[in-house]
């Protein structure tokens, strides 16, 4: 299968490393890419497109962007006279992907990435749903990716992803806004002494969390509006999420900031 990639960021690089290695022939949209996107893709040895309307010559399609241009990517791939199956792997809300798949047709593939980079088995899951999702869960076979086909609706996929983004990232956003307020109160120190004595894997799961989620905050802020509108679109409250959205906001400066400490992440979310 001639298969593209679009945008392999950090993320979309180890999807393009599992396609290759199940025997697939991998490309990649160079126009416009930055340095760090040209250098990780140098490593895999994949094969460059110059324009979107080569994309007219690929089997198969997997978009990993950010959230906020999903539908974006979507017009400029069915604008290109692109006709093979079409896999969006975006953390994206339901509606969202509603909306993608009246974009695309037909050949929508409902996608949601659950893990870290697929660089080890066992740790990264792609859920898939809609009428063609046993023909992508193909394009994987044997690599670390684990495929997991739910039914033939067009947005079950997605669901999933925000359930378990609602948590995981949510709850990060939440404890980073605690420190933040505990140090414009001047009590974190009391907080500390008190969560080392009712929680004592707070303070180091604070720490991990500053540094691990720093570099992608950008890319979150998108994704909590995402699941803000899956909250609402079930009669549940969005505000969260939304306020989830602006912590991560706050900390976009530090998207290129090496290895950022705590004391720096909670600077950028008291001053912004």
């Amino acid at each position: 299968m001639k298969i593209a990639v679009l945008n392999p960021g950090s993320m979309g690089i180890t999807i393009a490393a599992a396609l290759k290695f199940a025997q697939n022939d991998v490309y990649w949209l160079n126009k416009s890419r930055s340095p760090a996107t040209i250098d990780r893709v140098r490593t895999l040895d994949i094969h460059e497109l110059g324009s979107l309307n080569q994309l007219g010559n690929m089997d198969g399609i997997v978009s990993v962007c950010p959230p906020d241009a999903a539908e974006a990517v979507a017009k400029q791939v069915s604008a290109s006279g692109f006709n093979g199956l079409y896999l969006d792997a975006n953390a994206i809300a339901p509606d969202t992907a509603t909306r993608v798949a009246q974009i695309i047709g037909t050949a929508y593939v409902d996608g949601g990435i659950i893990g870290p980079p697929a660089r080890t088995p066992g740790t990264t899951r792609l859920y898939l749903s809609g009428a063609n999702r046993v023909q992508v869960q193909s394009w994987f076979k044997g690599s670390v990716l684990e495929v997991v086909c739910m039914d033939d609706s067009p947005n079950a996929a997605s669901s999933v992803k925000m359930c378990y983004a609602a948590y995981t990232k949510g709850i990060g956003a939440l404890i980073l806004a605690i420190r933040a307020l505990a140090k414009e109160k001047n009590v974190e120190e009391a907080l500390l002494n008190e969560w080392n004595i009712s929680q004592p894997d707070l303070p180091g799961r604070s720490e991990m969390i500053a540094k691990g989620s720093a570099a992608k905050a950008w890319r979150f802020s998108g994704e909590m509006r995402e699941i803000s509108q899956t909250f609402e679109s079930g009669g549940l409250p969005g505000g969260f999420h939304q306020a989830a959205a602006e912590i991560y906001r706050r900390m976009s400066d530090l998207k290129d900031v090496p290895d950022p400490s705590l004391a720096q992440v909670i600077d950028e979310i008291l001053c912004a």
